[in-house]
């Protein structure tokens, strides 16, 4: 029954927007926003349906709720957080029992934050970079170096988190040491076919003489892990290099494409943590045009049907993926395409409120 119906694996996502005036679409950051005001919006909005018990309650934040404000948390003298810099909203489903209820669900949850977000003047818009604010520095507030440079450098990064829980017999086979190998080698060629932040400072992003593709992954890919395992969370599986969307059929091919990894027992490549930096900053910069892409890619997503079927997933809507590996052209593009259309960043980001 399990293999025909899925039953027994669980889902959810995470993922942060960037707010923007309503009016103007001004791209907005902490020195905007206050996380009194929008935190009390979020505690407002109406979840009753949605089991939230199992969501941690990070301070400052004092209910737990399917809404979080995401930003720059300030320490007192012990590192506890006391207060919090804004940098945007992050909605996190709850556990799901299927893709189909975890993507309904963000639907769901994403009208009611735009809903509550007008009413402050603000919206949510899907963009993993902050287009205007280049850098951010901030006291220390996390007793690791490289943990502190990292929150300083996420406050300028958007970007979703998908979660997939296993069914138990197959969590107890994983090979937690193999499986981050695994995704080493596969996640820059995937995480190329979702490509979507070629701006930076106002304009778009250039390096070496071209616009690249992502500035997010650029510089997320030397300081953040491309998965985490939270073993104390029943094992929740979190896959965290893909990029936000406007689509719902793109986050679902996110789930998709996390499973083919944790499932496909064919898929053979394996590579190093360094080997994966390396690849993420070439990808950013060149999408799929970038060396290994299109052979790991490919191998993903032909394979992905057979590993993926007789466990009740389907598999169809990976074609746009395929596309986007034959044709290059990539979410980024159609924001750049926006952007020397619409000559400014307001403008563009006017696109990139809806989720469909």
């Amino acid at each position: 029954m399990m293999r025909k119906n899925g039953t027994g694996f669980r889902f959810g996502l995470e993922a942060e927007f960037l707010l923007v005036d309503a009016a103007t679409f001004r791209p907005l950051w902490h020195r905007d926003l206050k996380f009194k005001i929008l935190n009390e919006a979020l505690e407002a909005i109406s979840a009753e349906e949605f089991q939230c018990d199992s969501f941690k309650v990070e301070a400052p934040h004092r209910k737990a709720m399917p809404y979080i404000v995401e930003g720059y948390h300030l320490p007192d003298r012990e590192m506890n957080p006391i207060d919090l810099l804004p940098k945007g909203v992050e909605i996190r489903t709850p556990v799901c029992a299927s893709l189909e209820e975890t993507l309904t669900t963000l639907k769901t949850l994403h009208a009611r934050l735009q809903h509550a977000l007008a009413d402050l003047g603000y919206q949510a818009a899907a963009l993993s970079f902050h287009p205007t604010a280049v850098d951010f520095e901030g006291p220390q507030n996390k007793r690791r170096h490289d943990f502190w440079q990292w929150a300083m450098e996420a406050m300028v990064t958007y970007g979703p988190d998908v979660n997939v829980g296993l069914p138990k017999q197959l969590a107890s086979e994983l090979d937690f040491n193999d499986l981050n190998k695994k995704v080493n080698f596969y996640a820059p060629a995937l995480t190329a076919l979702t490509l979507g932040s070629p701006l930076r400072a106002g304009g778009l992003w250039r390096i070496r003489g071209r616009v690249g593709k992502s500035v997010r992954t650029y510089h997320r890919s030397s300081f953040a892990p491309a998965i985490e395992v939270h073993p104390d969370e029943q094992l929740r599986l979190e896959f965290k290099t893909f990029e936000m969307t406007t689509s719902l059929t793109d986050y679902r091919n996110y789930f998709l494409l996390w499973l083919a990894l944790l499932l496909d027992e064919g898929l053979k490549g394996r590579a190093s943590d360094q080997t994966r930096i390396y690849d993420l900053g070439r990808v950013a910069c060149n999408g799929v045009q970038a060396a290994t892409v299109l052979e790991r890619a490919s191998e993903v997503l032909i394979r992905a049907p057979d590993a993926l079927n007789p466990w009740g997933f389907d598999c169809r809507s990976l074609d746009t993926f395929k596309q986007r590996l034959e044709t290059g052209h990539l979410p980024a593009d159609e924001i750049v395409t926006t952007f020397e259309r619409e000559k400014s960043v307001p403008a563009t980001l006017r696109h990139l409120g809806d989720l469909h």
